[in-house]
Parts: structure tokens; sequence; C-alpha cells
């Protein structure tokens, strides 16, 4: 079959133009993508700005009481995870650091931990309701030192029936003898506060991780620190590591300290299990 002069004119100009536009949305496109690392802060910062615009709105909507919460984790979230969180707020997503419309009269636990606690909160809060109130700590609660450094602002003015906490992971670095006495001034003022504590042991840092296989070892040297502090006190200890270890490679992330959902709601049940049991005994 002949195809005319005119035909093959008309189909390499449709392509030129198809291909011209591709470029020209292309180009644009690149435009709007930072060049260097200043810039991509930049793009970064008028994002973040953007979404706290719209979370002020959203904000405004709610009760007093949620709002004072929404401020407490203004304040107090962070640079890394306010926006995070606030992303996940204007689109709707339930988040660990929701605000808690308390059931009155059922006992209240509060949670204390860093990222992996934050990941298996709603797993123990879904598993606990209608057994007790589950808030946590309005932010990534990081190392020992940051623990006597904030917690009158995690406890807050409220009454707790059990405290669940840890800290490991943040204080790898830590000198042992210096994590030994922080953990044993945190443990006595949240002590005086009247809950039942319960501290959960650091879940295992994989020998693969960015930091090298040495800070295994370091954090397994911490939390038998910790177990012997918490045996002395007589605190139960949630043995999280003990309950994961075993299936590490279903559910932790790959060279990372951090854990997929199946994870996630594995230590999620055993947080649960573990402070309904304390709430019968008591």
């Amino acid at each position: 079959m002949m195809i005319s002069v005119r035909k093959m004119k008309h189909c390499c100009l449709c392509f030129l133009s198809i291909a011209s536009l591709s470029i020209t949305s292309h180009i644009a496109v690149l435009a709007n993508e930072p060049t260097n690392a200043q810039e991509a802060a930049e793009k970064k910062a008028r994002e973040n700005a953007e979404v706290a615009e719209k979370f002020a709105v959203w904000k405004e909507t709610l009760s007093p009481t949620q709002q004072k919460w929404e401020t407490v984790l203004e304040q107090n979230l962070g640079s890394f995870y306010l926006p995070l969180y606030q992303r996940d707020k204007i689109a709707g997503r339930v988040t660990a650091w929701d605000y808690v419309e308390e059931t009155p009269g059922l006992p209240r636990v509060l949670l204390i931990g860093d990222s992996v606690s934050r990941g298996y909160t709603l797993s123990a809060r879904k598993s606990l309701s209608g057994v007790a109130n589950v808030l946590r700590a309005p932010e990534n609660c990081g190392p020992t030192a940051m623990g006597l450094k904030k917690l009158d602002i995690w406890l807050g003015d409220g009454k707790w029936d059990v405290i669940h906490f840890n800290f490991g992971i943040h204080d790898r670095r830590t000198p042992i003898a210096d994590y030994e006495a922080r953990l044993e001034e945190l443990i006595a003022r949240m002590k005086g506060t009247g809950a039942t504590l319960v501290w959960a042991t650091t879940t295992p840092i994989p020998s693969d991780w960015k930091e090298g296989p040495e800070v295994s070892q370091m954090m397994l040297e911490r939390d038998a620190v910790a177990v012997k502090v918490m045996v002395k006190h007589g605190i139960k200890v949630n043995d999280l590591y003990s309950l994961i270890l075993p299936q590490l490679k279903e559910t932790q992330n790959p060279q990372d300290v951090h854990f997929n959902g199946q994870g996630y709601e594995l230590l999620g049940q055993q947080v649960a299990e573990t402070i309904r049991n304390v709430l019968t005994k008591e």
C-alpha cells in the first residue's frame, strides 16, 4: 500500500507537535524542581508552610479541648514529625498522636517511647478499646536525657493508671552509667504519679544497620542494665525483644530498626495484652 506524501507530512507534523508538547511539559516540570540543596530546603519549607495553613483552618473546627491537645503537639513534635502529622490530619488519616476522646471510668494508659513505640500505638489502642483509654506522649520521646527534660509535659495534669515506657535506641551511645542513673531518676518521677510502670525491652537492631554491627551489641548491654534496674524496682518487663526476634525476616524493614505493618501489629498486641494483665491484677 502506498502512503501519500501529504499524509506522511501530516503524520510527521503530528509527531513533532506531540514531541514538542512533551518536551515543553518536561521543561516546565524541571523548572519547578530544585537544583541544589538550598532550593530543595526552600521548596520543602514552602510546602510545609502551606500544610500548616490548611492545618490551622482544620484546627479551628475542633472543640477547645482537642485544640489544646493539638497545640501541645505543635509545641513538641518538632520540625520533622509535625509536618508529617499535619499532612496526615488534613488528609483525614488516623495517627498514633490523635486526640483521644476518653471514655469516663476507664483506666488511663500512657505510652512513652520512640518511633517504634509510635508504630505499635494504634494496634495497642485498638486492642484495648473498651478496656482502657490509651494515650501516648506528644512526641518521639528519644533518649533518657530528653525524658528528664520533657517528662512533666508528657505526664500532663491527669492521673495515670499504667505507664508503659521504653528508652533504648536513642540511648545507644549514652554511657552505661549515665543511662542507668537517668532511668533511676525517670522511674522515681513516674512512680510519683501512682501509676503502675511497665518497661518494654528495646527491639533488635539489625547487624547491617547504617551504624554498623557493634551498635546491636551496645544496645544489648544497655537493655541488660535496664532490665536489672526494673527488677530492682519491681517493675514488670514486657519483653518485646524476645517476641519479635524470631520473626525479624518477616517483620523488620531491610537494614532498618523499624517494622512493617505485620511487625507493629504483633508488637501492639503484646503491649495490649501486657497492659490488660496489669489492669486485671489491679
